[in-house]
């Protein structure tokens, strides 16, 4: 095995290649911010959740309860279900097909979902867009952020990985806009902000077909010519045959492996799984997709009017956007776990403010919640998501990618996307139950929840940084020490 260093530079075809992928992550993002604001839309609930309406409406009604609604939340979270089971099929596809034909396909669902979702007359309609608007969702998370992750040369690969996070979060404030100008175009406002979705998912679409496909799942399908000449053109040096052969030890072992899936069931894959599983168990229990999601009517919540809680919707997700540069400039210096660590802390004493304030100042069926102390929370609810965007956010996403061996990547990534989606449907179907029964203690549900992930990336969390994904196994999980113990003994690339 070589010494994982690798030659390149970055040229302005490898840039392209990294931002036209990143536009999966825009996709994903969009799609998170557009489904709040049209929730909070008179017109949108007028025509289809019409009693939620009428209790928005009621001056007397439940402060924390106005939009418990089992059917609006299935409106945003129906998407998650669908990219949970679609994840799976997207893991075939990636490594079947290869990444750059995956994420084609995620682009191509996404454009029809947007047309079902502009178009919906019916219910049905509705909740068939956000089933595409899923399945795109599915395929485009399997394969872009491995696809990042594939292309990066090691120094810069958290950096370029967290490029995916950081059109997240871009996604999330155009959204917003969005939003925030549409509600003023009665009564198809949430027609427009549903369909630009198709925007973002067209140029993925366009860049799926620019972009290379990665060396590695080019060598993997037996196509090394291909494979050499793609990874030539992605470093911009001449001198490659080092990486080159890593990546193709790496193919031939991983050729050795029959059947990924049970691979991952053996002893040495469990600490990469459990980690993957278990980041994004922890991403979704810090609480941000409740308040992304929900932002809008959890302001509305709050007291705001529906134009004010909009537009604090779209001052989070400036913060959003800036706050993800910071990761991008930091993880490949000050390394992965210190980041996390650091919002830990940041993330639990927002949660615990904004808990308490509410509890102290907003009941059931009163507030005094003044203009000040509403800008109060306003500000911790950005300290939260400032936090989180350099931290769990991209991390999130960027640890699994880079964790798993060639021969359980895809697979293992699948068990991350599939974990992720499902964590994020349980939050979306349940926040705003959760909101009405447990009022402003949900804030302090998630504070728990943050202390038990600050404990686990101090005792079960490995550092990343800068080692290359095909020696990870070797320089990070075999020196770990409680980790090191399930490889003692056993070779990590023995065939299953």
């Amino acid at each position: 095995m070589g010494s994982g260093n690798t030659n390149s530079k970055i040229t302005p075809y490898v840039l392209a290649c990294w931002i036209l992928a990143a536009f999966g992550g825009l996709m994903f993002g969009y799609d998170i911010g557009i489904s709040g604001g049209v929730s909070g839309m008179d017109d949108f609930l007028i025509k289809f959740f019409p009693l939620v309406h009428e209790r928005k409406m009621h001056v007397q009604e439940n402060n924390y309860c106005k939009y418990d609604d089992q059917l609006l939340q299935l409106f945003t979270s129906s998407l998650y279900l669908a990219a949970l089971i679609s994840s799976f099929f997207a893991s075939k596809a990636c490594t079947i097909l290869g990444r750059k034909p995956t994420i084609l396909m995620a682009s191509a669902f996404f454009i029809a979902g947007a047309i079902f979702s502009a178009l919906a007359e019916h219910k049905w309609m509705l909740i068939l867009g956000r089933i595409l608007f899923g399945i795109g969702v599915g395929f485009g998370n399997e394969a872009v952020p491995v696809f990042l992750t594939e292309i990066a040369p090691a120094h810069l690969r958290g950096a370029v990985n967290i490029m995916f996070q950081l059109f997240v979060t871009i996604g999330i404030l155009i959204a917003n806009l969005v939003n925030y100008a549409t509600a003023s175009i009665h009564p198809n406002g949430w027609r427009v902000s549903l369909g630009l979705a198709a925007v973002p998912a067209i140029v993925l679409f366009i860049g799926s077909l620019v972009i290379t496909e990665t060396p590695a799942s080019l060598v993997e399908r037996g196509k090394q010519d291909e494979g050499k000449r793609a990874l030539l053109k992605i470093r911009g040096v001449a001198n490659v045959d080092e990486e080159f052969s890593e990546i193709v030890y790496a193919s031939e072992q991983a050729k050795l492996v029959k059947h990924p899936m049970k691979k991952l069931m053996k002893k040495e894959s469990f600490p990469p799984l459990l980690i993957a599983v278990c980041l994004q168990v922890f991403q979704q229990f810090t609480g941000i997709n409740a308040i992304m999601f929900y932002a809008p009517v959890l302001f509305q919540t709050l007291g705001f009017k529906n134009d004010a809680s909009l537009l604090s919707a779209v001052i989070t997700g400036l913060v959003n956007v800036a706050s993800t540069f910071v990761s991008i400039f930091l993880v490949d210096k000050v390394g992965r776990r210190k980041l996390l660590l650091q919002a830990c802390v940041q993330m639990l004493i927002s949660q615990v403010a904004i808990g308490a304030i509410l509890k102290v100042h907003l009941t059931a069926t009163s507030s005094d919640l003044s203009t000040p102390l509403g800008a109060v929370v306003v500000v911790l609810v950005c300290t939260f998501v400032m936090s989180f965007a350099w931290s769990w956010g991209p991390m999130g996403w960027l640890i699994p990618s880079e964790t798993f061996p060639m021969e359980t990547r895809t697979a293992g990534f699948a068990f991350a996307v599939s974990s992720n989606m499902f964590m994020t449907f349980v939050i979306a179907q349940a926040f705003l139950s959760m909101l009405c029964f447990m009022q402003a203690y949900i804030f302090f549900f998630f504070s728990a929840w943050i202390v038990v992930m600050g404990l686990f990336v101090i005792f079960l969390l490995p550092e990343t940084k800068g080692v290359p994904i095909d020696l990870m196994t070797e320089r990070v999980w075999k020196h770990h020490p409680i980790w090191k113990k399930f490889f003692d003994g056993d070779d990590n690339r023995t065939i299953a």
